[in-house]
């Protein structure tokens, strides 16, 4: 599909209009000059060699010349290298645990640790695969939408600590249901979920989840991390193992009975972790045996520009404009020989600008080729060629974006990404420029900035639904964050209160007991104090019991914050 990426240059079109209202001004100029000269027959005398046929050719070809320069500038180009890639696949939803009990190291060196390397490992596999995150603890959260962008994917999956959900706990069925409402619901198959955690705690919700999504077409495969033993789970803030409400050191155990249920009313398998290899490998010949559908998107932004071709057009018309004079023969040589001499002044220095975007072009082509072998260090340093020669070129900024991206220069790929959205016409290109501007920041915790990048990709695409789901995950991560800035700061204005308090109050005390005279206690006898402290006794007593019996009658569980 051709596009024009300035289509502010074509504005330069209306002029033309312009141009031919004076061409008809001016002949009608010459006409009433001859006029008013005098004698016709003398007139005409005069200006017989010149040619009123050739000033019509000679303004036609200045009008087309200049139109086709301003197409040079809008440049027309089409997305060769965002050709639509047709590849067969399926959908992956992957739901990780990241409660605390995720940083027990009964595998090493956590469960958490181990958990992503497999993960990562699986995504490296999926190549025609889109996959996308949810993580979960007390509370479920999409992490990141289906897509076919797994250096996205690994992202995400690096920055997912326990830290993200302010909430903790294990709701397994929660994170199953969320991962359910991000696939088709008008697909039967084609569908499938990777459930790993430690299934700490016993959620009676997950299998009959599970059973459901099982009539939906979607198959649950579950993986068991940590050991039936247990292990402490040791507080990062104090370097202690952590306790529970009545002070009792938590061990977490590893969950087996509940992952092999949803596995098996999933129609999936379930493993139990030991080597990330086998687990990786299993998992790939499972998913592998499913039906896949065919799965088209676009490849590395990449266009083919036509702005050389209406330059020359240009160029040559103006030259034969040059050549072709007005007069007759004899009066139009003398001059073709200075015209001709500095037409090709003017070409020596325009033509070299069309040869430096070929270069270009060249340049990034090579810069994708290493992009598409994984090696981002050799397509950023393409990219920067064309970059550091020409700014403006939007496409190098972009992929420079994209490799920068790949190898974690954050700082660096936000700059390209806005330097490209800078110069990019085209609404969707530039929606994407700001999408992924986002995603670097979101993932950097750059909260209110990613908010912007992403409002200003949905203003130029409304349709996106990536960077509409995004944006609603930031605005609450943004909200969680202000949350708690504002309980840590009330938390730290408590205790100056609370002492401020407690010293007014002993103050009024003191002040109260220097007013009153001090009143003389009665005294009592031995024998009374011995019978008061054996009724104290035993009222302390039949309280005890009671409170005994009330705890027998209703064994709570204590709440769990792991």
């Amino acid at each position: 599909m051709f596009k024009f990426q300035h289509n502010e240059y074509l504005l330069a079109l209306a002029a033309i209009p312009i141009l031919l209202l004076l061409y008809f001004l001016v002949l009608r100029w010459k006409k009433k000059t001859i006029k008013k000269i005098g004698d016709p027959r003398l007139v005409k005398e005069m200006i017989k060699n010149y040619s009123p046929q050739r000033f019509a050719i000679k303004f036609l070809l200045i009008v087309t010349a200049f139109a086709s320069a301003a197409f040079a500038l809008a440049n027309l180009r089409t997305p060769r290298g965002s050709e639509k890639v047709s590849r067969n696949g399926i959908d992956v939803m992957i739901a990780l645990d990241v409660s605390k009990s995720m940083l027990a190291q009964d595998v090493k060196p956590s469960r958490l640790d181990r958990a992503k390397q497999a993960l990562g490992k699986l995504i490296d596999k999926l190549s025609n695969d889109r996959i996308g995150i949810v993580v979960f603890a007390g509370k479920a959260y999409l992490q990141m939408p289906l897509t076919g962008d797994h250096g996205a994917a690994k992202m995400y999956l690096s920055s997912a600590t326990p830290d993200i959900v302010p909430t903790q706990g294990t709701v397994i069925g929660e994170a199953l249901k969320m991962c359910a409402a991000s696939f088709n619901t008008k697909e039967k198959k084609y569908k499938s979920v990777i459930l790993i955690s430690d299934g700490e705690d016993h959620d009676e919700e997950a299998a009959k989840v599970a059973a459901q999504m099982t009539n939906e077409g979607i198959i649950i495969n579950t993986i068991g991390i940590g050991s039936p033993e247990g292990a402490q789970i040791i507080d990062a803030a104090s370097n202690e193992p952590k306790k529970d409400n009545e002070g009792n050191v938590v061990i977490t155990k590893l969950n087996e009975a509940e992952l092999k249920t949803i596995a098996e009313k999933g129609n999936g398998i379930y493993q139990l972790y030991n080597n990330t290899d086998e687990v990786v490998a299993k998992l790939d010949a499972q998913l592998s045996n499913m039906d896949q559908r065919t799965v088209t998107e676009d490849s590395l932004v990449n266009y083919e520009s036509f702005f050389q071709y209406f330059l020359l057009l240009s160029l040559l018309l103006l030259v034969i404009e040059m050549l072709i004079s007005e007069r007759t023969r004899v009066e139009a040589t003398k001059n073709k020989a200075i015209k001709l001499a500095a037409l090709l002044v003017i070409v020596s220095f325009v033509w070299p600008s069309a040869g430096f975007a070929q270069d270009d072009k060249a340049i990034i082509k090579k810069g994708n080729e290493a992009y598409k072998k994984n090696e981002f260090d050799k397509a950023a340093e393409q990219y920067q060629k064309v970059t550091t020669k020409t700014p403006a070129n939007a496409t190098a900024q972009y992929n420079l974006g994209n490799a920068l991206y790949k190898n974690s220069k954050t700082d660096d790929a936000v700059n390209a990404y806005t330097n490209a959205a800078t110069n990019m016409s085209v609404k969707e290109d530039k929606s994407k420029a700001f999408y992924n501007k986002g995603v670097v920041l979101q993932n950097n915790k750059k909260l209110p900035e990613c908010i912007s990048a992403y409002k200003d990709a949905l203003k130029l695409n409304p349709q996106d639904d990536d960077a509409r789901q995004n944006l609603q995950k930031a605005l609450q991560q943004l909200k969680e964050q202000q949350q708690k800035q504002q309980k840590d700061n009330k938390d730290q204005k408590k205790p100056k209160e609370d002492q401020k308090k407690k010293e007014e109050q002993k103050k009024k005390e003191e002040e109260k007991k220097q007013q009153q005279p001090q009143q003389q206690q009665p005294k009592i006898s031995k024998k009374d104090a011995e019978e008061k402290l054996k009724a104290l006794l035993q009222q302390e007593k039949n309280l005890q019991d009671k409170l005994q019996k009330v705890n027998a009658a209703s064994p709570n569980k204590p709440e769990k914050d792991w």
